[in-house]
C-alpha cells in the first residue's frame, strides 16, 4: 500500500476484471472496503462511480506516432495495381516501387508495413472467396478412396528400399478403412483392383463412390485413352449399383475424409514400425500382413458405428467384375512376350501362341485361349533405361541345358536366378572358372534345382559351399539333397457283395 493509502501500484492501470469484482462487492460492502478487495484506492473508486464506463472503453484510439511511408504512393500508384489484379504481391509493388527510386523504399522501413497495407485492402475490398461447406455424413451415403506416397516410412524390403503407395478406401460415416500396397502408380487398373477387394472385404456396398484417383490415370493419355478409363470406371461402378464422382481439379477437401485418414494410417503404421523396432522387412507378403493386421486393429475401435452403416449398406453382387487390363501379346522365338515394355517368360511349346494377358497391378495372367498357362509377378518401366525382364527359369532351362554357352551373355541372365545365393553362384563360378565350365556348371545347378523340385534346399547347401571358399558343383550337391518322399497311397479295403442277395431281390419281383 501507498503512503497516502492507495492500494494500486503506480503506473499500473486498473482492469476491466477489477473493475467486475468491485462493482460485484459493492452489492455488500463499503465503498472502501470494495475497492481495497478489488485492489485500488478508494479515490479510484470514486472515479469509477462517477463514470460508469470500464477502463477498455475510455482509452483514446491510439493514432500514427510516425509519418506513413506510403502516403504519397499508395493511392495514386499501387491502389490502381491492386484493383486490377488482387493476385499482385506485396513483395511485387516493393520491387515496383524501388525500380523508380531505390533509396526512398528500403525494405528494412517499407516492406513489413507494406505487406500489412495490402493484407488488409485484400480483406475489406479483395475479391470473393470459396467457401467450404462441410458435410454431415450419412451411414451407408458415400466411400472415399485416395492413394497416398508411404515413402517417408522407410520400409526396405531386405535392405532395399521400397517405392511403394497404399490404396486407402474409408466409409465416410463410420471410418472403416482397407488399406493395399500398390507397387506402381495411381492407374484404373489399381483402383478398380483393390476397390473391389476392398467392397468384399466390407461385404456390402455405398450408395456413392468418390475418388481423385483417376486424375494420376489420365496423365499422359490422349482424349480416346481417357475417355476409356472414363468408361471403364463408370461400368465398373454400375456394376455395383454406386454412384461414380470425382473431386473437382485441386479441390483436396471435397476428398477430405480420405485425405485426413491418409496422414493418421501413415502415422499408425509409422509407430508401429517404431514398436517394432526395424523397418527392414523380410518379403514383401510380410509388409502387406503387418498393414492388413494394423488396419483390421484400427476397424475395431469403430465396431459401433460400423454395424450402424452395415445395416444401411446395399448388398454385393453375385460376382466380381473386371478389375485388369486386357493385352494381346505373341510369344517370340526368345521364348517369352512383352507386355507395356516388359519381357515376361513363357514355356517354349508356347513360342509362336497369342495370349491373353490380363494385368492386374500385382500379377499379370496370360490366357491360351481359356487356359491360363503363365502367371508373373508384374514389373514395371525400365531400370537405368534397360528393359525389365522377369524370367521363370523353369521355363527356358530344357533349351538352356542343350546351349549352356547362351547363360553368360543372355540379356536376361541376372533375372534368370531364382535366389540370391545362385546369382553368388554364378559370380563365383564366372570369376575363378574359364567361361565355358562356368556356363555348363551354373546350368547343371538350374536343372538340379528344377528336377528335384529343391530350390530352396540347394540354395542353401550352395550358400555353404561358398562359404567355405569352394565352388559348387550339381554332382557333388546332389546327393546331399533330402530324397523326396513318395507315399503311395495305403490299401484300401472292398468288401464284395454275396452273390446270394441278388436271389433276392428276384424273389421279391416274383
Amino acid at each position: 500500500m501507498l503512503p497516502n493509502g492507495d492500494p494500486t501500484l503506480p503506473g499500473k492501470p486498473v482492469t476491466d476484471q477489477q473493475v467486475g469484482v468491485y462493482m460485484t462487492d459493492r452489492l455488500q460492502y463499503s465503498q472502501r472496503i470494495a475497492a481495497a478487495r478489488a485492489g485500488f484506492s478508494e479515490r479510484t473508486a470514486r472515479r469509477l462511480e462517477a463514470d460508469p464506463r470500464l477502463p477498455s472503453q475510455r482509452q483514446p484510439a491510439r493514432g500514427r506516432t510516425v509519418p506513413d511511408p506510403l502516403e504519397a504512393v499508395w493511392e495514386p500508384f499501387l491502389l490502381p495495381i491492386l484493383e486490377r489484379d488482387p493476385a499482385v504481391q506485396a513483395v511485387t509493388l516493393l520491387r515496383h516501387l524501388q525500380m523508380a527510386d531505390p533509396d526512398a523504399f528500403p525494405d528494412d522501413r517499407v516492406r513489413c508495413t507494406l505487406e500489412r497495407r495490402v493484407r488488409d485492402w485484400r480483406a475489406l475490398h479483395g475479391p470473393e472467396r470459396d467457401v467450404i461447406f462441410r458435410q454431415a455424413p450419412e451411414p451407408g451415403r458415400m466411400a472415399l478412396s485416395d492413394f497416398t506416397d508411404a515413402g517417408r516410412l522407410g520400409v526396405t524390403i531386405g535392405g532395399v528400399p521400397l517405392e511403394h503407395r497404399l490404396f486407402h478406401f474409408v466409409l465416410a460415416y463410420s471410418g472403416w478403412e482397407h488399406a493395399a500396397v500398390v507397387l506402381g502408380g495411381e492407374s484404373f487398373t489399381a483402383l478398380a483392383e483393390n476397390l473391389q477387394n476392398a467392397l468384399w472385404t466390407l461385404g456390402g456396398v455405398p450408395q456413392e463412390h468418390r475418388t481423385d484417383s483417376l486424375s494420376a490415370a489420365y496423365r499422359n493419355l490422349d482424349a480416346n485413352a481417357a475417355a476409356d478409363v472414363t468408361r471403364r470406371y463408370d461400368a465398373f461402378c454400375a456394376h455395383y449399383g454406386m454412384l461414380a464422382s470425382r473431386n473437382n481439379p485441386g479441390e483436396a477437401h471435397e476428398n477430405g475424409a480420405a485425405e485426413a485418414q491418409n496422414n493418421h494410417l501413415k502415422v499408425a503404421l509409422d509407430q508401429a514400425l517404431i514398436l517394432r523396432g526395424s523397418r527392414d522387412i523380410a518379403e514383401l507378403d510380410d509388409w502387406k500382413r503387418f498393414v492388413d493386421e494394423l488396419v483390421a486393429r484400427r476397424n475395431r475401435r469403430r465396431e459401433v458405428a460400423v454395424r450402424t452403416e452395415m445395416a444401411t449398406l446395399r448388398p454385393l453382387p453375385i460376382r466380381r467384375t473386371t478389375d485388369f487390363t486386357e493385352v494381346v501379346s505373341r510369344v517370340t522365338k526368345t521364348g517369352g512376350f512383352l507386355v507395356h515394355a516388359v519381357f515376361y517368360s513363357a514355356p517354349s511349346q508356347l513360342i509362336g501362341k497369342r495370349l491373353r494377358v490380363h494385368v492386374y497391378d500385382d500379377p499379370i495372367e496370360a490366357f491360351l485361349g481359356a487356359t491360363r498357362v503363365v502367371t508373373h509377378p508384374r514389373q514395371r518401366g525400365r531400370r537405368d533405361g534397360v528393359r525389365v525382364h522377369c524370367v521363370n527359369y523353369r521355363h527356358v532351362i530344357h533349351a538352356l541345358r542343350r546351349k549352356p554357352q547362351a547363360l553368360a551373355g543372355s540379356v536376361y541372365r541376372d533375372g534368370l536366378f531364382p535366389r540370391s545365393e545362385y546369382e553368388a553362384a554364378w559370380a563365383a563360378l564366372s570369376t575363378a572358372l574359364p567361361r565355358r565350365d562356368a556356363c555348363r556348371r551354373m546350368v547343371d545347378l538350374l536343372w538340379l534345382a528344377h528336377d528335384e523340385a529343391c530350390e530352396a534346399e540347394l540354395a542353401a547347401l550352395i550358400a555353404g559351399v561358398l562359404d567355405e571358399g569352394l565352388l559348387p558343383e550339381a554332382r557333388a550337391l546332389k546327393p546331399k539333397l533330402v530324397p523326396r518322399r513318395r507315399e503311395l497311397p495305403g490299401d484300401t479295403p472292398v468288401t464284395l457283395t454275396d452273390l446270394a442277395s441278388f436271389d433276392a431281390l428276384l424273389e421279391g419281383q416274383a
